[in-house]
């Protein structure tokens, strides 16, 4: 699967099933979007995509509350 992470080629079929199962798993197991954008190569905006049609429920941004 390595060859289908390049920057640029599209990942379809078994392929991005198989990377949509483990970028899932590992999102929640506690991993950031831009973490796994970072170790696959790829955007953020896939990543975010990839989670959302797998049905993620997406954790919000964090930090302190504005008061």
């Amino acid at each position: 699967m390595a060859d289908t992470l390049r920057k640029g080629t599209r990942v379809t079929g078994t392929d991005r099933s198989e990377l949509a199962t483990d970028l899932k798993e590992r999102y929640d197991a506690g991993e950031s979007i831009r973490s796994l954008a970072t170790a696959t190569g790829r955007s953020y905006g896939f990543i975010h995509r990839i989670l959302t049609e797998t049905g993620v429920t997406l954790r919000g941004r964090g930090g302190a509350a504005r008061k």
